[in-house]
């Protein structure tokens, strides 16, 4: 019965702050418009207007910029990032799990993860670049660096969290190999699983940006890049919004699959 009074309250709440964030929007446009395009308080050399935004928009998706159009540049950059996360969350998650449930595991690979995890993701882009050239593959390299390191650690701290008489349940009722990672190691570590994966899909646009910045093709780095050469404000509101709206999808299509795969958590 608590459950079922609880409900009506968290979905009313629920409602409440979409029409909070909703309202606060709407207010920093109204903001934005009176103090650029009808004050002229802030001059567009300093931050663009709705008009002007809207023309680079027009010109981004229309007659491209940078070399490409708005969707070529969202697309390409989403590839890279896709491709980084699913590589460092493939190694990653694994390794964690290994390094978490065995002393030998962690004794083995923990001094070499200890000595390459306080490297920042950048400084691996002149090395990247050495190996694998200016291309696409150089740019993965450095996402699936950043991706890596929380995938890991957080895989890790998942399985050190699992409560003790979980495992000593699992001793008695005689469940080992496959049967025991699969009904227990992995659902009780699955909520810092998904933490890792969500701080891992952020690190990996945060890397995708800087590591456009330098010879690439396409890409919403690209654009950046170049509307900051040629001190084009208004584009470069545009490629942080789009970096900003397709980081947020890949975000909700992941809490999408964790509702899925950890039902239990939701409420």
């Amino acid at each position: 019965m608590a459950t079922a009074r609880s409900t009506p309250g968290g979905a009313s709440r629920g409602r409440r702050a979409v029409w909070v964030g909703a309202a606060a929007f709407a207010v920093a446009l109204v903001l934005w418009y009176v103090l650029t395009t009808l004050t002229g308080v802030i001059g567009s050399a300093r931050f663009p207007s709705p008009p002007e935004v809207f023309a680079a928009f027009r010109q981004l998706a229309l007659d491209g910029y940078a070399d490409g159009r708005l969707h070529q540049h969202v697309l390409h950059s989403s590839k890279l990032v896709l491709m980084g996360f699913a590589a460092a969350v493939t190694a990653g998650v694994p390794l964690g799990l290994a390094m978490g449930w065995s002393r030998r595991v962690e004794a083995f690979v923990n001094p070499i993860f200890l000595t390459i995890r306080p490297v920042p993701p950048l400084a691996w882009i002149p090395l990247a670049i050495v190996w694998l050239g200016l291309g696409d593959a150089a740019k993965v390299m450095v996402i699936w660096f950043a991706a890596f390191v929380p995938s890991v650690i957080n895989a890790y701290t998942g399985v050190r969290s699992i409560e003790p008489y979980l495992l000593e349940a699992s001793r008695m009722l005689g469940v080992r190999g496959w049967s025991f990672v699969r009904e227990v190691l992995l659902p009780a570590a699955l909520p810092h699983i998904f933490t890792g994966l969500r701080l891992s899909l952020q690190a990996s646009w945060t890397t995708l940006v800087a590591a456009e910045l330098v010879g690439a093709a396409l890409g919403l780095g690209k654009v950046l890049n170049a509307s900051a050469q040629d001190i084009f404000p208004a584009m470069i509101l545009i490629g942080m919004v789009f970096v900003g709206i397709a980081g947020g999808v890949m975000t909700c299509t992941l809490a999408l699959v964790e509702a899925r795969a950890a039902p239990w958590r939701q409420g």
